[in-house]
């Protein structure tokens, strides 16, 4: 019998379930009168957490789950961004245990009101935070799962960062849990640990038992329950062949990114901290496409002030040694809440007061700093600055209005930087599309953000089921308005990125490598194998395939076109 659910994280593992069940937290919600000596029960408990916290991340970081661990470490930044809240409840007379369920519940009910999925995956970090806190304040003990038998595949409900930190990555042969999307730490754990993984199949603690055979396809999604030998045998040859691909990449580290006749492209990497380029350089990405500033903004009670910001892009450029990095300005607001902005609450968020127009309403305060610590940075290293969001020339005039007059502070306090700075647009909406021709003569660079632009393309929210059919990189409208972009920047002679997503779809690259796109921004566990596709094509081959996908009506043909195109 075989299931569906998302495919997190690529590889096929053959083993027996093992189902992890987390006990029942129960207590009773009690007013306390002696607040004093609650807070210093919680108290107690926070520095046992804290420890835990630390405890758990050197084991990961000894078995070289370096961003495993940086994920446990950010539990303790997010639990003492609440403990304001949760320390005036127990004043107010609640139990600890309270306290923690509520301010946790509030912060759970916020992440998952978002209309981003990334922001909504959010939430499983704070569960895992309050599941543990309670546990520490109850005297329950932790779920081990260290001591798994080798061929085990770990059947969650939702695998937290806290159940992974005593993986044994050669004991586990798959992982599939009933919740959790391709963004969720579940996802993010697995790849890094390099398990194949299949999340959120529906009801999976009902239908699969314990010591069950199962095969898990974590590159497409599927789990065979009850394998016969025939299906065995099977996906045991192509688990030889994924491992043997995947072998293969490595000859394509030290290569230039180009097309079989010799046509040449940058292959850079998304990162959302400075310690991600690590990844980015053991994967030969040829330097950064994307740095998502908002993850400095993230998990603490205050913004980063200029020198921190400044040590952050500092660190990056300067580990990147001149290779180029293009940093997004910080791109917040509605869909992505941080709490101590107090930003008002919107009916529709995804289409308000965010990004580029939060970041020039709050310019003195919050854009300023950012912007005069990466005008600092670039005297170290190769940065460019993008600005998110844009709708109107007006906003990336103001941005560069901003920045001149940074520039010229600087350079009456003596501080070096590099003045002729590339400052580029993230075009994500559909009002930047249309007027690419007129951003392309004030722009340095374009970097089309697929994610946003199939979303706002297609009026369609990817998380929402009921239209999730509309939400593809496939439907005309999508790919027509791609390409228009990509023509209007070669009018002006401007480079044109793509970071989203779809820059990495390998049926998608022959059309990117036909419109003229000059640079992929891919995640970096995927530059050698989109440098592998990219040398498989000619541009004359990919024109073809072009010419008849833009000639489709329907996005089921141009499934169909590339499909066949890639048989």
């Amino acid at each position: 019998m075989k299931y569906l659910g998302i495919a997190a994280s690529a590889g096929i593992g053959i083993g027996q379930i093992v189902k992890i069940e987390e006990h029942s937290i129960e207590y009773e919600a009690r007013n306390v009168e002696d607040t004093q000596a609650e807070l210093e029960r919680y108290a107690k408990a926070v520095e046992r957490f804290c420890e835990k916290t630390l405890q758990m991340s050197a084991q990961v970081r000894k078995r070289g789950g370096e961003k495993d661990a940086e994920i446990l470490e950010g539990h303790n930044v997010m639990l003492e961004g609440m403990q304001d809240n949760i320390e005036d409840a127990i004043r107010d007379g609640s139990c600890a245990e309270a306290a923690v369920d509520m301010t946790c519940d509030f912060f759970i009910s916020v992440f998952l009101s978002a209309p981003e999925e990334l922001t909504r995956q959010r939430a499983a970090d704070v569960k895992d935070i309050k599941t543990r806190m309670l546990k520490i304040l109850l005297g329950i003990e932790d779920v081990d799962i260290s001591g798994v038998e080798p061929g085990t595949v770990i059947l969650a409900k939702e695998l937290t960062p806290s159940m992974t930190a005593g993986i044994i990555k050669d004991n586990v042969a798959g992982i599939i849990t009933e919740q959790g999307g391709i963004t969720s730490h579940s996802a993010i754990l697995a790849r890094a640990l390099e398990i194949p993984a299949v999340l959120s199949m529906k009801s999976a603690f009902e239908m699969l038992e314990d010591k069950q055979t199962v095969i898990v396809d974590g590159t497409n999604g599927e789990v065979i329950v009850a394998p016969t030998d025939e299906d065995i045998d099977l996906y045991t040859v192509r688990r030889r062949e994924y491992l043997e691909a995947k072998k293969a990449l490595g000859k394509y580290i030290g290569r230039s990114t180009q097309t079989a006749e010799g046509r040449c492209f940058e292959l850079v990497a998304n990162i959302g901290n400075p310690n991600d380029v690590k990844q980015v350089l053991e994967n030969d990405a040829e330097g950064v496409g994307l740095f998502r500033t908002e993850f400095l903004f993230m998990d603490r009670d205050k913004m980063p002030d200029e020198e921190e910001q400044f040590e952050a892009y500092k660190k990056v450029a300067v580990d990147l040694k001149g290779r180029p990095v293009i940093v997004r300005t910080l791109d917040v607001g509605g869909d992505k809440q941080i709490p101590y902005f107090e930003m008002p609450k919107e009916e529709n968020p995804f289409m308000g007061y965010r990004a580029v127009r939060f970041c020039l309403d709050k310019a003195s305060e919050v854009y300023r700093p950012q912007l005069r610590a990466l005008l600092r940075a670039s005297a170290y290293g190769n940065i460019k600055i993008m600005v998110p969001m844009v709708t109107c020339v007006d906003e990336l005039r103001a941005v560069k209005k901003i920045l001149s007059e940074i520039m010229d502070e600087l350079e009456r306090e003596d501080i070096p930087f590099n003045r002729n700075i590339e400052v580029g647009v993230m075009i994500e909406t559909p009002a930047a599309v249309l007027i690419a021709d007129i951003l392309a003569t004030e722009a340095d660079f374009f970097s089309i953000g697929t994610n946003d632009l199939i979303g706002y393309t297609m009026a369609a929210d990817r998380g929402n089921s009921k239209v999730s059919y509309l939400y593809s990189q496939y439907n005309p409208a999508v790919l027509r308005a791609i390409e228009h972009v990509i023509a209007c920047a070669k009018n002006e002679n401007v480079p044109v990125g793509m970071c989203g997503e779809a820059a990495a779809d390998p049926s998608l690259i022959p059309l990117w490598i036909s419109f003229g796109l000059t640079e992929f921004s891919v995640n970096p566990a995927s530059v050698l194998r989109t440098r592998k596709i990219i040398s498989e094509w000619t541009t004359a081959k990919a024109n073809e395939i072009s010419l008849a996908v833009m000639n489709a009506q329907t996005r089921d043909e141009v499934v169909e076109i590339l499909k066949n195109a890639e048989n």
